[in-house]
């Protein structure tokens, strides 16, 4: 697809050369003709979304005041739906008395507005007001209890919260029955039970309690994680856990921006020695690869199948590869399939 949507000020339509098989021709003619839905506020109720965008506008000073605060919901989409004005300022009201009960916000005479130490920490990680406080009480609890003898408690820490995938639980069983001490001590701190997850993959339990399976998918996704930085390729990941090749692609490039997030949290709420600890590993989970190779992995197109082979051809440094002639290199990115 080619096309420009237009210039703003300048243009009135834009235009658009899609270009298709003939066995796409129906899907594309339906994809053009369909109606499009109507435009909804993300602010609206049943959604997260004004408890976040109240909390950003006072932790970055756009507003502290209440009057300030109406004038800028009488600014977003949902002011301007006749259905939802008649409630909406009630809402606001009772989404502020919800960040001051969670202790993001704080207020001195009920009139004025500023953010907390946590809900600073909050939006500049770029989290959500609800994943925010779910990953403050973890890390309050890792603080507390972290096991630095192994890296299953650091890969849990950086798992998305959001479930990319289904558990394979017979898979999930197969990893729990594989872990050493310090991993078993990781998966009961943070709150999964061996014998419950043996009971699931045997078909005699499930789980139903939301924040308990979302422990249980952050878990399973940290075994991909630990493999991914093991230097497992994607195939094989994907094929232990059942899962799809891209979702396995898809987890590497999240867990980036994520494991950021979580770096920028502990910094803003003062754990600098955790934050040191996160930011050592999202070193290595956006190179893929073990503690050894996180230099040659700085090497633009060097993946961590290629530092792996340079590493065990002698070149262990940056200046060694720099210094090796071409027909030194040759022969082994040749080895590269």
């Amino acid at each position: 697809m080619r096309g420009r949507a237009g210039r703003k000020g300048k243009d009135e339509v834009g235009e658009t050369y899609l270009c298709c098989t003939s066995k796409d021709w129906e899907d594309v003619v339906g994809l053009l003709e369909a109606e499009l839905p109507a435009i909804a506020s993300g602010l609206a109720p049943g959604r997260a979304g004004i408890k976040r965008a109240l909390l950003e506008a006072i932790a970055t000073k756009l507003v502290s005041g209440r009057d300030a605060i109406n004038d800028y919901i009488r600014s977003s989409l949902l002011f301007h739906n006749d259905e939802a004005q008649d409630t909406l300022f009630d809402m606001v009201q009772s989404t502020l008395q919800e960040l001051l009960d969670s202790k993001l916000v704080k207020s001195s005479n009920d009139e004025t507005f500023e953010p907390t130490q946590l809900g600073l920490a909050i939006v500049a990680s770029a989290f959500s007001p609800d994943d925010g406080l779910f990953i403050y009480g973890e890390l309050k609890r890792a603080l507390q209890a972290f096991v630095m003898d192994g890296e299953m408690h650091i890969f849990y820490m950086f798992s998305p919260l959001q479930a990319s995938s289904e558990i394979d639980w017979m898979a999930f069983r197969d990893e729990v029955h594989g872990l050493d001490d310090s991993g078993l001590r990781t998966i009961r701190l943070v709150g999964v039970d061996p014998g419950l997850v043996n009971s699931i993959a045997m078909g005699h339990a499930s789980i139903k309690d939301p924040a308990l399976l979302r422990v249980y998918n952050r878990v399973y996704t940290a075994f991909q994680l630990r493999d991914l930085s093991n230097e497992i390729p994607v195939s094989s990941i994907a094929k232990k856990y059942n899962i799809a090749r891209g979702a396995v692609q898809t987890l590497a490039q999240n867990c980036h921006g994520f494991a950021a997030g979580m770096a920028k949290f502990c910094q803003r709420m003062g754990w600098d020695m955790l934050a040191v600890v996160l930011e050592h590993m999202r070193d290595r989970l956006q190179a893929g690869a073990r503690a050894d190779l996180l230099e040659m992995a700085q090497v633009t197109y060097v993946k961590s199948r290629t530092a792996r082979l340079l590493w065990e051809n002698g070149f262990k440094t940056l200046r060694s590869l720099a210094e090796a002639a071409p027909s030194e290199l040759v022969p082994v990115l040749m080895m590269v399939s």
